[in-house]
């Protein structure tokens, strides 16, 4: 039952903290810390042929690429597929006495060939399924329709087979496929770094998503959710990508699926640390201070032109009541759409815990072209211990003819990007600096903080937050609408007011002492509870 409207490019509607969920872009994806031993083998990287431009059907034809030989005559070659498939010959797991349980993503790798492979996904609205396509230089595909469920990475990207050296079947498993989770250069001549984000979105309520593999670079796919059962022994471990997949993607039947060895021991073997990408930071470079002194004047420069953040909200989630349901708790986001980060410089007066608050500007190439003063900064000592904008979210519960019933306690706000929200927009910074709290928000004796929401990115406020809640003893059971507003005062300056706000409809049943809470489906997003008592 879905409640919220979406502009053509992406919803108005929010996300969840709590204290914040800090660092979430990084740390609530789908990775695991590999227990693997991967020798030095010989990589079974195989060339496989390209999709033409916007082909998706059964496996691709070659397609050729003519070059000019050393003897000034043409010369044709077949063009490489977006990215070669790759799985150690061997993989050793190191078992603890009488546990009967690995985690382990096998090594697996998709190997990027001569061009960066680039997949973005994107949905219109809530009751849109997600579209994604690839790019890898002048090639490109789309995948079909429904084919990804979430934006967590590509659904059921691999299949995992593993038999016993009899050949009798052990187990099955479909492992999703995210190519940002981590990555590393293949060969010495590949550029430095990667422009590609760190991890998937987790957040049910993303609307696009970027992943990529840089040229020349490696990254593992499978990340494995779950342990898989396995005793010790020695298996062989078929890995095939998603019949699906592969076809979306052109890869022909040959180089559809990899084998390895997988050994199971309770020997003590060292462990293989996959280094992860060390893409600089976007542009602009904004850095993490702010001058410590304060502008002379409450504005200046050309405030009214050039790029501005648009700031929306998400519908609330991770909804459901505390033990005593007494509160009704939820997580909310607030995320930037527009072509400009958000940026506010907080500097503090001399005798207080109090900051002055100002909005910065920038032209296109990054530069600053003005500012100007849209409130204050205090420092929140109760929970949060770190320096909160005041009017930058509010959050409300609704009655169903969406008159007042109550409002949170949660009033002032940390900037920080704790996750991605559409990094296919204008302008997003698939890297941004400040993702988690300790970085974005000061310390007692801060002179100025920096507190920066990047265009693409979310703001999210986790249930478990203070604040994060409603109180609801004395209200009689019906339909309600949690309502999160962005830019409550009006004084931030941004490209459009009219998308601030988010509804999300609840029922709320029960008795005194034993509510219960029922959230409806917004359209086709998933979420992993809508039931709560």
């Amino acid at each position: 039952m879905a409640t919220a409207s979406m502009s053509p490019t992406a919803p108005a509607l929010t996300r969840p903290e709590g204290g914040k969920t800090m660092n979430l872009q990084h740390t609530r994806t789908r990775t695991t810390a590999l227990a693997v031993l991967v020798p030095a083998v010989t990589a079974l990287a195989v060339t496989v042929l390209g999709a033409s431009p916007g082909q998706a059907g059964a496996s691709a034809p070659a397609t050729s690429r003519t070059t000019a030989s050393p003897h000034g005559q043409e010369s044709r070659r077949a063009d490489p597929a977006p990215f070669t498939l790759w799985a150690p010959a061997r993989v050793e797991i190191t078992l603890e006495p009488g546990a009967d349980r690995i985690w382990t993503d096998l090594g697996i790798r998709a190997v990027a060939g001569p061009d960066p492979v680039e997949v973005r996904s994107h949905r219109a609205t809530w009751s849109s399924p997600i579209t994604t396509t690839w790019t890898a230089g002048t090639r490109s595909g789309t995948a079909p329709t429904g084919l990804q469920r979430n934006f967590e990475g590509l659904t059921n990207f691999v299949r995992l087979e593993v038999r016993s050296r009899s050949g009798q079947l052990v187990l099955t498993r479909r492992v999703d496929g995210c190519f940002n989770n981590g990555a590393e250069r293949t060969r010495p001549d590949a550029p430095a770094t990667s422009p590609y984000p760190l991890g998937c979105p987790w957040n049910p309520f993303t609307v696009g998503s970027v992943q990529g593999i840089q040229a020349g670079w490696a990254s593992p796919i499978a990340a494995v959710s779950r342990p898989l059962r396995l005793g010790r022994g020695r298996y062989d471990v078929t890995i095939s990508v998603n019949q699906r997949w592969a076809d979306a993607f052109g890869l022909p039947a040959e180089a559809r699926s990899r084998t390895t060895r997988l050994v199971v021991t309770e020997d003590a073997h060292s462990t293989h640390d996959h280094p992860r990408a060390n893409g600089g930071s976007p542009v602009p470079d904004l850095g993490p201070h702010p001058s410590p002194v304060e502008p002379a004047s409450p504005t200046s420069g050309r405030v009214a032109d050039g790029p501005r953040p648009d700031l929306r909200s998400l519908p609330a989630f991770g909804i459901e009541l505390n033990a005593r349901s007494t509160h009704l708790r939820f997580s909310a986001t607030v995320w930037n759409a527009g072509d400009s980060p958000l940026v506010v410089d907080g500097f503090r007066r001399e005798t207080e815990d109090v900051m002055d608050a100002y909005q910065y500007f920038f032209d296109t190439d990054g530069d600053q072209v003005g500012y100007q003063q849209v409130g204050e900064l205090h420092y929140h000592h109760a929970n949060h211990q770190h320096w909160h904008f005041e009017d930058f979210a509010r959050y409300r519960l609704l009655r169903a003819d969406r008159t007042e019933a109550t409002t949170s306690g949660k009033v002032s706000f940390c900037l920080a990007n704790t996750d991605a929200v559409d990094l296919t927009v204008p302008g997003a910074q698939w890297r941004p600096e400040t993702t988690d709290l300790s970085t974005a928000c000061g310390e007692p004796t801060s002179l100025a903080v920096r507190e920066v929401l990047a265009s693409g990115s979310g703001d999210t406020y986790a249930q478990y937050r203070a604040g994060q809640s409603f109180r609801i003893e004395g209200l009689p059971n019906g339909w309600y609408w949690i309502a999160v507003e962005a830019n409550p005062s009006g004084r931030l300056v941004e490209q459009s007011t009219t998308n601030n706000r988010s509804l999300r409809r609840i029922h709320l049943g029960g008795r005194p002492g034993a509510r219960t809470v029922t959230v409806p489906q917004v359209g086709l997003v998933e979420e992993e509870y809508r039931v709560m008592r």
